[in-house]
């Protein structure tokens, strides 16, 4: 069996834990089409229907996929998604999960990506995850800061964590493949400091130089930078004033993971922290815009109530 059978199967099998009574529905937008094929082809192994739907990529992250696939996505028992563009914080994700579905999404994902980082130990990572996932739940206060100019406090209090372990068997669950991270939306209008993306962005691969991001009140008020930091403040205007939120803050637990460009991957990496700005419904909040960006920030320190949980990309955990 190759490397890429064994990825797609523990994939299919193993994290999304796809059953012979089961019906799999894959999705697909045009640019990764191929290798969606070719794992749905798999599925037909292991489940007693597949459905492939394919459909144009959209514009951007957390933009809606078209009509009919939000209404099939109800009617199947999982979804796997290996698309371009992330429909994970989406509306049509949000209610095919609430109907039972469990879905996958892979926004971006590689072959090479998927035979490296599906080797891993998810029962492994899925305990690491839920510990740090733990740690954010019960913290009121968290501040990160970087090498690069970061600091940022987000309040966090009452708000509960979410982890994403791999390991999407249960009915109504839902997250990325691969996975392995812990996060939670800061409370809405109280994050204060600067943000410096140094790693990556979605939608934009990896940085040629860092954006520098001010927040006040918990929304950006400023963008600063070269070229792509303008990028991003075009992408943020345009999807509109929701999409200054910030709205999530999450910890890599994958250490298969490493840095790539590729959104999916990277905020996975162990010893990273991610800050997302946009939509943040499916992690319990009210700004629901067609934009979600998480951006990658390097070697950082993470306090919890003044403890830190990682100092300079070293896990504490």
């Amino acid at each position: 069996m190759s490397e890429f059978e064994l990825a797609a199967k523990q994939a299919l099998g193993t994290c999304l834990g796809l059953q012979a009574h089961e019906t799999l529905l894959v999705l697909a937008d045009t640019p990764l089409a191929e290798l969606a094929r070719a794992i749905a082809a798999h599925g037909r192994e292991l489940a007693k229907e597949v459905v492939y739907l394919e459909y144009s990529p959209r514009q951007r992250n957390g933009e809606e996929p078209p009509p009919p696939v939000p209404a099939v996505m109800q009617l199947v028992d999982a979804v796997l998604a290996i698309t371009s563009r992330s429909i994970t914080h989406t509306k049509a994700r949000r209610e095919a999960t609430a109907a039972g579905a469990r879905v996958a999404t892979m926004p971006g994902i590689t072959e090479e990506m998927l035979v490296r980082t599906m080797s891993a130990d998810y029962e492994a990572i899925a305990a690491k995850t839920r510990y740090v996932a733990q740690l954010l739940t019960q913290a009121r206060l968290a501040r990160v800061t970087t090498p690069a100019g970061t600091d940022i406090t987000l309040p966090i209090a009452g708000i509960q964590a979410i982890a994403s372990t791999g390991l999407i068997r249960e009915k109504g669950q839902w997250g990325n493949l691969p996975s392995g991270e812990a996060y939670l939306m800061p409370e809405e209008g109280k994050a204060q400091g600067v943000i410096v993306v140094d790693g990556a962005l979605a939608g934009i691969g990896m940085l040629d130089e860092p954006v520098r991001v001010v927040v006040e009140n918990g929304l950006a008020t400023a963008i600063e930078g070269g070229a792509q930091a303008r990028e991003f403040a075009r992408q943020m205007a345009e999807a509109g004033p929701g999409a200054r939120n910030v709205a999530e803050l999450g910890v890599g637990t994958n250490p298969a993971a490493r840095l790539t460009g590729r959104i999916l991957e990277d905020e996975k990496v162990l010893g990273t922290v991610h800050i997302a700005f946009g939509n943040n419904v499916s992690m319990g909040g009210t700004v629901d815009v067609p934009f979600h960006v998480d951006g990658i920030l390097l070697a950082p320190t993470l306090f919890l109530d003044g403890e830190p949980l990682l100092v300079d990309g070293k896990p504490r955990f």
